[in-house]
């Protein structure tokens, strides 16, 4: 396996809490590693701090073997490598679903007009909602929404694609038809970390199953071995809680 994420002994304060304590772990080129635990356990934050939208107090990242850059132009590319899709869809209100997914190829990867909306209609169709391309955002059902907010984030050729609770936002009959583009792009070899609260995703398309609490890693594990005999008791109890409903 070939390492594409190292955090190494990582700590995050928000004031006086400490929502990431010593994260430890390594993200291999083309795994899929998915992030559960109870609400308030620092999940959204690990995700945060691999493309720097919250900075550490401790500890190093590196993604490729660079460590995250700090600011400016370095930090616009680090950002371009690593695809973000987060709960609330995020696109641009005012322009179509094909120009959402055209903007970053044009201004951050300066592709022509015609090779980034070519890639945008490739991508549109992967996702399912190419006949959805000249609306706009506004028209579309949350699902399509985020299906094309993964869209956009693909545009980019990430290295590395970040969900930070993606159905979360949608209403119940919604979250299959995201959830089956993102199995799709498990299945493909896409590296990715999610964060959710989606079980079945979680036992059918992680190699890795992450379970954290109260800012720390307590168990990390393939999926059958997570779901099937948990350790710790931290993990027997939530597991208790959201399998049962």
């Amino acid at each position: 396996m070939e390492p594409l994420v190292v955090i190494d002994h990582v700590n995050k304060h928000f004031g006086e809490l400490h929502v990431l304590k010593d994260i430890t772990t390594t993200i291999n080129r083309g795994e899929v590693v998915v992030v559960i635990g109870p609400s308030g356990s620092g999940k959204s934050t690990l995700c945060r701090v691999i493309n720097r939208l919250e900075t550490i107090d401790e500890g190093s990242i590196t993604i490729d073997g660079q460590p995250l850059p700090a600011e400016g132009a370095q930090l616009a590319k680090l950002r371009a490598d690593v695809g973000m899709v987060f709960q609330s869809f995020n696109l641009f209100a005012h322009k179509t679903v094909l120009q959402n997914v055209m903007l970053g190829q044009l201004k951050v990867r300066k592709r022509s007009r015609a090779d980034a909306e070519k890639r945008a209609m490739e991508l549109l169709e992967r996702v399912g909602v190419a006949n959805q391309a000249s609306k706009m955002p506004a028209q579309l059902s949350g699902g399509q929404q985020q299906r094309v907010a993964i869209a956009r984030a693909l545009a980019m050729d990430p290295k590395i694609m970040l969900f930070d609770e993606p159905t979360s936002a949608l209403d119940p009959e919604m979250i299959n038809e995201v959830l089956e583009v993102m199995e799709g792009l498990a299945r493909d070899g896409m590296t990715m970390v999610v964060v959710t609260h989606e079980m079945g995703f979680a036992r059918k398309a992680a190699d890795r199953v992450l379970f954290m609490a109260d800012g720390e890693i307590v168990e990390e594990s393939t999926p059958d071995v997570f779901f099937d005999s948990p350790t710790s008791s931290r993990a027997k109890d939530f597991l208790s809680k959201v399998l049962t409903h």
